[in-house]
Parts: structure tokens; sequence; C-alpha cells
């Protein structure tokens, strides 16, 4: 993790708590998930499409945690198994939230924001030109270190396999609540990881971006 200086932290959490997030220290808390509405499974596969036309509207706190509950959120608290699989339970990919705030990571176990850098980075999670506009732009990460005993030919596939996961749940997600949603390959992975202090255990796998639809 980046450091980033004392005033910058605090002012950036002052800002989301008035959002209505509940400050844990450097953790910022989302509300409960809302696990019930939306649209039918098969109406929301129907209706999944892509579509790189966003408003610039910042997600509401709860759509923001219901979207990130939805791509790899805890659904099973006893184990902490997830809404998306992985393969031999390595939970290898960590998904990067890029703000107009800042950039956080989710972590999935306390259903929170963890703070990576205090600045905006969404232009840097693309090479479109719409990344920069959209209100949220997740970056999907492996650990490399996770993935204990597979061979990189393995870990190739795996990572592919798993992020596909996450982001197809992202997918079915938005269709189900009206909101848009792209799945990226265009990034600049060298530039991103040293914006973010990724380590060599480290890689970028894709990213997605999400929004409300332009009007």
């Amino acid at each position: 993790m980046l450091r980033y200086s004392y005033m910058g932290a605090a002012l950036w959490l002052v800002v989301f708590s008035g959002a209505g997030y509940t400050q844990e220290g450097a953790m910022i808390k989302l509300p409960e998930p809302v696990m019930t509405g939306g649209k039918p499974l098969m109406q929301a596969l129907k209706e999944r499409h892509t579509t790189r036309e966003f408003s610039s509207k910042a997600l509401s706190k709860q759509d923001l945690s219901n979207l990130l509950w939805a791509a790899g959120g805890v659904n099973r608290p006893a184990s902490g198994k997830r809404t998306a699989p992985s393969a031999r339970d390595w939970r290898e990919i960590d998904i990067y939230v890029t703000l107009r705030e800042g950039v956080y990571r989710y972590d999935a176990n306390d259903h929170a924001l963890l703070l990576v850098r205090n600045e905006d980075l969404r232009a840097a999670t693309g090479l479109q030109d719409f990344v920069a506009q959209a209100p949220v732009n997740l970056v999907y990460v492996a650990d490399l270190n996770r993935m204990e005993g597979a061979s990189p030919e393995n870990k190739t596939l795996y990572i592919g396999a798993d992020t596909g996961f996450i982001a197809q749940n992202v997918y079915l997600f938005c269709a189900s609540e009206g909101l848009a949603t792209v799945v990226r390959g265009s990034v600049d992975r060298e530039a991103l990881a040293k914006l973010l202090g990724l380590g060599k255990h480290q890689q970028i796998s894709l990213a997605q971006t999400v929004g409300y639809p332009a009007q």
C-alpha cells in the first residue's frame, strides 16, 4: 500500500463519512448489502449487455455496496466463501475500486473499503476516454502468492477464469439493477500497477467500468 499524507487521508475520511459511510480508522464500512429484489435471473440474463456510455453521476452508497457484494462478497459467513468461485478456494483476485474520491481495495470479509490512494486515478484504469468520467472503475488484481502449488500455466488459466466469474457477477447485477457496465482488457498494466503500489507477486487481469446509463 502506498503512503499518503495524514491531512489528505483525514480529509478523505471526512468527505466519505459525510456521505453516509461508517468510519473505522482507515477502513470505511459499507452499508449492509440489500439481498432482495432485483429482476429474475432469466430476465437479467436476457438483458445482460455491454455499454460504453455512462453518466458521470456517482453511484449511491447503497448501489456501490450491493455492486461489490454481488461481485465478490461473502455469501456463506460460516466459511467465508463468496459469490464468485475461485480455484482451490485461493480467493486470489482482489477488487480495487477507483472512484472520484480515491482508490480503495474491497475487503470482502468486513464488507468495507480500504484506502489505497486518496486521489482520482480513474483515467489510469484504461485507454478509453470514458473511464475518466465514469463513476466506478473496478480493477481485478491477482495475488500470485495465494496460488500455492500451481504451475505458471495453470496460474494464468485460473486467474482468467476466476476474474471472469467476478466480471459476470457484475454484468448480471448491472442488468438486474439497470446499471451500465463494460469489462475491459485495454489497460496499461505496468503504469497502473505502479500507481496502485502493486508488488511483483500481483498481476492486473482486467478492469470493469460501472455507472448509471448515459441520459
